[in-house]
């Protein structure tokens, strides 16, 4: 037997291990399952502190200091200045960090407006395509949908009459949006165990195959 499929074998196996110990919650709350699970969120935390310590830490503070641009000192400081907050003491220093933080994130408001409610209602009111064609049917039911969706979220007047048509029409513009998005999240968590059953039935050949 050689070293390299055997690690394999190893690996694989205490994956399938750990699958099997997640879907375990399936019949009930077990320790087996509570395992599965805190060993996700560990390693889960570990791996995104050293992704953080390696694609931010290093990069954008260790190591333009080492290259002698010492005014990255200054963020270095307020970031670290954030820890200050665990501390009872001492946590009305995290005040200043957090202040300038939010202060700064009002650059971003001009970039955000644009790409997420500019470039959102264009793309929403375009009908320059030819009327007659199939798209440009589906661009007015969607601006339809939109409009009875506001009307219905417009609560100064009364729902009542034409306008309490138009607002149940939004209703279910947005009970369709809803159960579109659930269905899509439903959709996502079949895929993702039809993938851990065929790994599992992957894991099988292979035990068999390294066996015989």
């Amino acid at each position: 037997m050689e070293d390299g499929p055997t690690v394999e074998i190893i690996w694989t196996t205490l994956a399938a291990l750990l699958t099997v110990a997640t879907f375990s919650f399936l019949y009930k709350d077990n320790p087996f399952y509570k395992f599965a699970e805190h060993l996700v969120v560990g390693v889960g935390a570990g791996y995104f502190a050293v992704l953080l310590v390696l694609t931010s830490l290093k990069p954008k503070l260790y190591d333009p200091v080492l290259a002698g641009e010492w005014w990255y000192i200054i963020p270095g400081i307020l970031g670290a200045m954030m820890w200050f907050r665990f501390s009872r003491k001492l946590s009305w220093f995290s005040r200043y960090p957090i202040a300038f933080y939010i202060g700064t994130s009002g650059v971003a408001i001009p970039l955000y407006m644009y790409n997420n409610v500019f470039r959102q209602l264009s793309a929403t009111l375009d009908l320059s395509v030819g009327f007659g064609s199939l798209t440009a049917v589906w661009g007015i039911l969607i601006v339809i949908g939109i409009l009875t969706g506001l009307v219905y979220f417009f609560f100064s007047k009364e729902h009542k009459g034409a306008f309490g048509g138009v607002a149940k029409i939004g209703i279910y513009v947005l009970m369709m949006g809803f159960g579109a998005s659930f269905g899509y999240t439903v959709m996502a968590r079949v895929s993702l165990f039809v993938q851990r059953i065929a790994f599992l039935e992957s894991w099988g050949v292979m035990l068999k195959n390294y066996f015989s």
